[in-house]
């Protein structure tokens, strides 16, 4: 199921939206440019590396030029590809401009960037020797994602389900779209711990547990940042 539009109109313009889509899309036109073997040496630089991670927090040097906690943050803006990087996007569209609406920008950006760090600390802690980088903005869009469920779960979502050459479109309250999804995660990050699938990051593949982390992350940081304030903010907050 790949959501289209969601019928939740704003009055403001998402600045901080618009601002982490064109950042993410300017850092993956920078990877496209790098050749192979500076494109690994990039993104074991400025993705999490949950085994360099974990000797970093024991304090053991991992002979990179920044320190390891860093990539907490800088991985949110890398993708392997572009349907990475499309999918993320897409999301953080619909989805975004609403939260960001009722937090306020500056909120918003703590907001988007803190359930990052939060996701990937998620991930890190149920694959703690993996030497597999992980990287995307999906944990902190799946914190919007949790923030969204709660604030408006009977906003209607528009989407589409890809059948070969059909293409049916439906039309679903959030709290059934968004809870499938994260549903989804969740099973995906327990099955990621109980076979050698190549399901989740060990393997190479989606950080499950980032997204279920991110998600439940949103929903508990949302509220206490304002999510359910509706009283008018201060020009410069809005």
């Amino acid at each position: 199921m790949v959501p289209i539009r969601d019928d939740n109109p704003v009055t403001i313009t998402p600045y901080v939206t618009f601002g982490l889509i064109a950042v993410n899309v300017l850092a993956f036109i920078y990877e496209s440019s790098l050749p192979p073997r500076a494109l690994d040496g990039f993104l074991h630089l400025a993705a999490v590396v949950p085994r360099e991670l974990s000797l970093s927090f024991q304090g053991i040097p991992v002979n990179q030029p920044v320190p390891e906690w860093v990539t907490l943050i800088t991985s949110q803006f890398l993708h392997g590809g572009i349907l990475h990087l499309a999918g993320n996007m897409l999301f953080l569209w619909i989805f975004g401009n609403n939260v960001e609406e009722k937090l306020g920008h500056v909120k918003y950006l703590i907001f988007y960037l803190t359930c990052g760090v939060l996701a990937s600390l998620s991930q890190w802690y149920f694959s703690q020797t993996s030497g597999i980088p992980s990287l995307g903005a999906s944990g902190a869009i799946a914190g919007v994602l949790g923030a969204y469920i709660l604030r408006f779960p009977q906003a209607e979502i528009l989407g589409v389900i890809p059948l070969g050459f059909f293409f049916p479109t439906f039309r679903v309250p959030a709290l059934y779209f968004l809870g499938f999804w994260f549903l989804q995660q969740a099973l995906y990050g327990v099955a990621s711990l109980q076979t050698p699938t190549n399901i989740g990051m060990e393997s190479g593949g989606i950080a499950y547990w980032a997204h279920a982390g991110g998600f439940i992350f949103g929903a508990i940081l949302g509220p206490l940042l304002g999510l359910f304030n509706d009283k008018p903010k201060e020009p410069w907050y809005s």
